[in-house]
């Protein structure tokens, strides 16, 4: 009676049949529970143990799709050993590869989510790209899915080719119609991995000057010193030369004075000392040189190069302004005059200077005697 009931057929299967998918998907299922509770469970232990959590997530991530996809193995290998009708059989195919390639794009999708967390986790508190993944990831989510429903149409049997070649037209026709857009951000995608600024930095691209307030995927948008903001296209940016104040680590400051050429000789050889004690007597500042450097056409010439260690600008201008006043004050008590430009004419034998300030004319003259011999 036990064969008769074995034997017993039944949407041409023998109940012995049914009774061996059934016994497959039960073992299969006990095998995964089993490698879930020692393996998996070994692997949590494990994790708990390390300095973060970042093993704790990538568990997470990967412990259920591959679960769910390895229950929906278990299924399909216990019921492929029973004979269907053809239109169930297809059926059952296409639900059983449907599922298990929408769980393996999740799974693709949250791992590329992880690895990008984890790449901003290492770089540490950065808006920018913090902004940056946030606007990437979901594009990245977009690709990997439209690749898992053309694998999944092609295992299914439908002709991709001309899936594939419409794509392919209609990504042309998309380019140019939009590549100024492109452009942008191709630009941006430059920007993100070369980093040439970020988030308030300082910086002049071209004649435009301003701190970085937002860097998006078509354009970048800095914050002027008069206060308006400036919209700057990616590919603008990425086209020009870029100067980042903000990764400046020191400022180096050249400038020339002239004095008079009634300056005596010996104070001359004073100036480069008073003006390296001046320019060492101011904090966050360090002295290079300072030299007698050309006789001018109506000065003696001196070139003085200091370095403000400091990449803040109001620290370089308050450090500036006390050098410059106090050179004036030194040379004040020393009686060493600022040469200004001045012509001195010489009219049978009387000098006739001429000097451009003082009279209503601008012009002031001064005559004195000289010797025709």
């Amino acid at each position: 009676m036990l064969n008769n009931f074995l034997n017993t057929a039944f949407l041409s299967n023998t109940v012995e049949d049914y009774l061996i998918a059934i016994a497959t998907f039960l073992v299969a299922l006990l095998v995964i529970r089993i490698v879930k509770s020692v393996v998996v469970g070994r692997i949590k232990k494990w994790s708990r143990h390390t300095a973060t959590d970042l093993d704790d997530r990538l568990i997470r991530i990967i412990e259920q799709p591959t679960l769910l996809l390895l229950s929906v193995g278990a299924f399909y290998i216990g019921v492929g050993n029973l004979s269907l009708h053809p239109v169930l059989q297809q059926s059952f195919d296409v639900v059983c590869v449907a599922v298990g390639t929408v769980l393996v794009i999740q799974l693709l999708g949250s791992l590329v989510e992880y690895g990008a967390r984890l790449y901003l986790l290492k770089r540490g508190e950065d808006p920018a790209m913090e902004q940056t993944i946030n606007a990437v990831v979901p594009a990245v989510k977009v690709i990997v899915w439209a690749i898992g429903l053309v694998f999944l149409l092609d295992n299914l049997g439908f002709d991709i080719s001309a899936v594939v070649a419409g794509l392919g037209i209609g990504g042309i026709a998309i380019a140019l119609a939009a590549q100024g857009v492109l452009g942008d951000l191709f630009s941006y995608v430059s920007i993100l991995f070369d980093r040439p600024f970020e988030l308030g930095d300082f910086i002049v691209v071209g004649d435009l000057v301003g701190t970085v307030e937002h860097i998006g995927l078509k354009t970048t948008r800095l914050r002027s010193l008069t206060g308006e903001e400036l919209v700057i296209a990616n590919t603008d940016i990425t086209a020009s030369r870029i100067q980042n104040y903000k990764r400046m680590a020191r400022r180096r400051i050249a400038f020339n004075l002239g004095v008079t050429y009634e300056t005596t000789a010996v104070q001359m050889k004073q100036i480069p000392g008073i003006i390296q004690e001046i320019v060492e007597n101011v904090d966050s500042v360090t002295f290079d040189r300072a030299h007698f450097s050309s006789y001018g056409d109506f000065s003696l010439n001196y070139e003085v190069v200091y370095y403000v260690e400091t990449n803040d600008y109001e620290i370089y201008m308050d450090a500036k302004q006390l050098i410059y006043l106090a050179i004036k004050e030194a040379f004040e008590a020393r009686s060493i005059e600022f040469a200004y430009p001045t012509q001195t004419l010489y009219i049978d034998g009387v000098a006739v200077e001429d000097s451009p300030k003082g009279s209503a004319n601008g012009r002031q003259f001064s005559i004195s005697q000289t010797d025709n011999n």
